[in-house]
C-alpha cells in the first residue's frame, strides 16, 4: 500500500500516540507501523505524564480505558495496550493484576516466589498458562477497536534465563524447550503475546480504519 508522507495539509505532523513509558514497547510499534503515514510518539513526548486507573476486568478493558482517557485530551489517535500471566490452574489469576499480584511495589523475584508457592505440588501437565496482551486504538471522532494477542506455554518448576523479566524467567515454551527469557531478542519478539497483539493491530488498521 503506498502511504502519503507523515505531514497533513496543514502542515501538522500526523501522529499516533502510545500510552506507554516503555521505550522498548514504543520502538516494537514504530517498526510494526513504520510504513504508516503517521509517526508514533510516546505520551511523554506528546507532553502528557498522566496516571491513568486500570480498574477494568479485562485486558481489553484496561487497553481501551487508557487509550480512551489519553485521546481525550490529546484530541490525537492514540495506541494502549495492556498484557498479563493467566494460569489455568489459579482460575485465571493472575490476570489483570499480574504486575500488583505480590503487592504495590513487589519485584519481579517477589512476583515468582508467589507464583511458585501458590503452584506448589501441582505437576507440568496441569500448570498451563498464557501471556495475553490487548491492543485499543481509538480514534479521535470516538471510533475505536480493540485485537488481542497470546502465547501459550506452561509455568516452570525455577526461574531460568536472564533475557527478560517479569515472569518470563519461568514462563516455557514447549516448542522451544526453553523460557521465554532464555530465548533471543528476535525469536522472543515473533513469537510474544505483544508482538502478535501489534501486528494484528496493524492488520485491522490497513482495514481502512485510516482517514489519509
Amino acid at each position: 500500500m503506498n502511504w502519503p508522507v507523515k505531514w497533513g495539509k496543514n502542515g501538522k505532523m500526523k501522529r499516533i500516540i502510545a500510552a506507554t513509558k516503555n521505550r522498548g514497547k514504543l520502538k516494537e510499534i514504530k517498526e510494526i507501523l513504520d510504513d504508516f503515514p503517521y509517526n508514533v510518539v510516546s505520551m511523554e513526548e506528546a507532553g502528557y505524564c498522566m496516571e491513568i486507573d486500570e480498574n477494568g476486568d479485562t485486558f481489553e478493558e484496561n487497553a481501551l480505558l487508557k487509550a480512551k482517557a489519553l485521546s481525550g485530551i490529546s484530541g490525537d489517535i492514540t495506541v494502549a495496550d495492556d498484557s498479563g500471566l493467566v494460569v489455568d490452574r489459579l482460575d485465571g489469576a493472575p490476570g489483570v493484576f499480574s504486575s500488583r499480584f505480590a503487592g504495590e511495589g513487589a519485584s519481579d523475584e517477589d512476583k515468582n516466589r508467589k507464583l511458585l508457592g501458590m503452584l506448589e505440588g501441582v505437576p507440568l501437565r496441569d500448570r498451563t498458562a498464557r501471556f495475553v496482551c490487548a491492543v485499543a486504538v481509538v480514534f479521535p471522532d470516538g471510533r475505536n477497536f480493540t485485537v488481542k494477542g497470546s502465547c501459550e506455554g506452561y509455568i516452570g518448576f525455577e526461574p531460568r534465563g536472564v533475557n527478560g523479566f517479569g515472569y518470563d524467567p519461568l514462563f516455557h515454551i514447549p516448542e522451544y524447550g526453553a523460557t521465554i527469557a532464555e530465548l533471543d531478542s528476535d525469536v522472543k519478539n515473533m513469537i510474544s503475546h505483544r508482538g502478535k497483539a501489534f501486528r494484528l493491530m496493524a492488520d485491522e488498521l490497513r482495514r481502512g480504519w485510516l482517514v489519509i
